[in-house]
């Protein structure tokens, strides 16, 4: 509806709109008689008595309660004076079916029109608007909202002219009645489109000059004829106006006990909580590389035989977990354009391929993202990321923080990301990339041109999951930020549409040894595992270096491609300088389909074929990981499907080939079953 379409329904519309167009008639030009005080409180008396509000509420509408309003959040409510709350149109056709005044004939063509405009707003397409029903208004309208300025001649509106069709109705209201504005730039924009709460709001101003027109004793503005007419009308649709002004008020006090009680006024708080139901089947005993001494223990490093070989365990089927994992995050907004992330993490998670790997590859093949305990001790709640993030001029935002999450600036795929995507460790990212999870640094992100962006970040080990007495080494005075295990990365991202996105990463790792070995949860590019002086010695910090090509392609709207490669190189320095160091050469293959929207907006079906460890040199160093000279490999197929926008079931099964790199063990089976609640 435009403007000058609504500047005329105020004067021609309907009793249901308080017939304004009554007061502009012919009849209005009467001789002028004094308002006395008996017509003043008459004509506000139902509009406005706490009564008639009440009694609608509990018998027309007893839905209609502080108690039983939805819930709405109070950053999200518009201006009160942009709100319009639609009647409820079966109730209103009730009420007018029984109403026993007869309609004098200046009303009942009036209600003809109300019909029509009734009908055309309240189709199927545009159903009556409910309070649950108030969308956010846009920066725009609120913008122009905020800087309407009175007029008090319709000359003063520069795009208005005499041959607008609508001009007489825009006049008058300007003119006579006060109750129109214009923009600070002298203009009315009578052409642009307006929204059902707009209309109502200019209504209900015009509505509120009149009653202060006949408060102030106007007589030399509004005539008796008018005020009759009002009272009239105001008795007619005395049920419709209390039902609107009660559901404002309830609207008014919910948004005043939201804004009181609110959690904050710049913070957001959000939360993630995911179950899992997690078995693994091999089908049969599986050998891998750990301690002969605690063969229970997945982080325990083997020993070298008189072979030289690392020592060899079987570990037979583990048994079927239940566990659960949890973000809490809270996200502050100082300027709007900011933002303070803090978030929380806890869970007990320990899935049971744990049992089967070896040494040092712990939560890696078998395990889903997210059964995991996410902290040193189970059932604890730490601090998974706290960074700040804030804009420089208009292409480049800025990110700083004792613990960054890695991930969130780099190696970000829309087919394996963990929420909806590819499920298991080795299949949410490269397996290659990054021995700094979470750390202490920055990020810099440069939007170069729309198809570009680059990233580049530094950051020093700091990770949530990890013993802080050994690892957390950028917050320990004695390795600090710059002399701890750290990575600086770079990462160009082409984009040249919605569709497809490729992405070249290289990382630059120095790392330190933990135990005497490098490896584990921090020896990226070194996939897990550990790596020595090739003889059971120990070796001194590390430099690595790992180039990743990653792509996603949506080729249809219901189907898509993805893919990475990944290659890393790691420099062995030994302790015993009379032992040759050297280095190792590893990469790993990623190929797998997408399928959007499967069997349900929003769901999302993955297959992904990883190859997470694929040694081409210096398979010697390894400790653990290096097998018996096979090469692992892995079939992963899952399924997000919302339930709701608030609750998803993800089913994922896994297959995994050569588990441990050992050619001859046999195949493992994983089924995860993962039920998804978001807040």
């Amino acid at each position: 509806m435009s403007k000058f379409l609504f500047s005329q329904i105020l004067l021609t519309a309907t009793p249901a709109f308080f017939c304004i167009h009554l007061l502009h008639s012919p009849a209005s030009s009467a001789a002028e008689i004094p308002i006395t005080e008996e017509s003043i409180a008459a004509t506000a008396e139902l509009a406005a008595s706490p009564e008639a509000i009440a009694s609608t509420q509990t018998q027309i509408n007893p839905a209609v309660t502080p108690e039983k309003t939805a819930d709405i959040e109070p950053e999200k409510l518009p201006p009160t004076e942009n709100i319009s709350l639609a009647t409820d149109s079966e109730k209103l056709a009730e009420i007018s079916q029984n109403r026993e005044t007869k309609q004098t004939e200046t009303t009942a063509q009036a209600s003809g029109a109300s019909n029509d405009l009734a009908e055309s707003i309240q189709t199927e397409q545009n159903p009556a608007t409910t309070i649950t029903d108030i969308p956010q208004i846009d920066s725009l309208e609120i913008n122009d909202a905020s800087q309407i300025e009175q007029v008090t001649s319709v000359s003063q509106l520069s795009d208005v002219k005499p041959t607008d069709w609508a001009f007489g109705a825009l006049q008058s209201l300007v003119e006579r009645y006060g109750c129109i504005a214009g923009y600070p730039d002298g203009t009315f924009r009578g052409n642009r489109a307006m929204t059902r709460y707009e209309f109502a709001a200019g209504l209900n101003a015009c509505l509120d000059k009149v009653t202060e027109l006949i408060r102030a004793g106007g007589s030399n503005l509004v005539q008796k004829e008018d005020v009759e007419k009002v009272q009239k009308l105001q008795e007619q649709f005395a049920a419709e106006l209390a039902i609107l002004r009660g559901r404002i008020d309830v609207l008014e006090a919910r948004t005043a006990e939201l804004e009181s009680n609110q959690f904050s006024t710049t913070t957001k708080l959000n939360g993630t909580v995911w179950f899992n139901l997690t078995s693994a089947f091999p089908t049969g005993d599986i050998t891998a590389e750990r301690s002969r001494t605690a063969p229970g223990s997945a982080f325990a490093p083997p020993t070298r035989d008189a072979n030289n070989r690392p020592t060899r365990v079987e570990r037979d089927r583990p048994e079927t977990t239940f566990s659960y994992y949890a973000f809490l995050t809270l996200n502050t907004s100082f300027t709007g354009k900011d933002s303070l992330v803090t978030q929380l993490v806890f869970g007990n998670g320990n899935s049971p391929a744990n049992e089967l790997v070896s040494a040092g590859f712990y939560n890696s093949w078998g395990t889903p993202f997210l059964d995991q305990t996410g902290v040193p001790t189970a059932n604890t709640v730490g601090i998974r990321e706290m960074s700040y993030t804030f804009p420089v001029g208009d292409k480049v935002q800025v990110a700083i923080g004792p613990r960054l999450n890695y991930y969130r600036y780099f190696d970000g795929n829309r087919f394996t990301f963990f929420m909806k995507g590819a499920t298991s460790f080795n299949s949410n990212g490269s397996t290659l990339l990054n021995a700094v999870d979470r750390g202490s640094g920055a990020a810099i992100t440069w939007q170069i041109a729309k198809p570009l962006k680059f990233t580049a970040a530094y950051m020093a080990e700091n990770t949530e999951f990890l013993n802080p007495a050994v690892f957390n080494t950028a917050s320990n005075p004695r390795d600090g930020l710059f002399n701890s295990s750290n990575t600086m990365t770079a990462q160009l991202e082409y984009a040249p549409s919605n569709s497809f996105n490729l992405r070249l990463i290289y990382a630059r790792s120095s790392l330190k040894p933990y135990n005497g070995f490098i490896g584990g949860a921090v020896g990226e590019p070194l996939p897990y595992g550990y790596a020595d002086d090739g003889f059971g010695g120990r070796v001194r910090d590390s430099g690595a270096d790992t180039f990743v090509v990653n792509f996603d392609w949506l080729l249809s709207r219901n189907f898509g491609l993805f893919g990475r490669y990944s290659y890393g190189q790691l420099d062995i320095n030994p302790v015993n300088r009379d032992r040759a160091g050297g280095d190792i050469k590893v990469q790993s293959f990623q190929v797998g389909m997408g399928f959007p929207d499967l069997g349900k907006k929003g769901a999302l079906g993955v297959i992904s074929f990883v190859v997470p460890h694929d040694y081409i040199s210096g398979r010697r160093f390894l400790l653990s990981g290096g097998g018996n000279g096979g090469t692992q490999y892995e079939v992963e197929g899952s399924y997000y499907y919302p339930i709701t926008n608030n609750i998803a079931i993800v089913p994922a099964f896994y297959t995994i080939f050569n588990a441990n790199n050992f050619d001859g063990n046999p195949t493992v089976f994983v089924g995860n079953l993962r039920t998804q609640f978001s807040f």
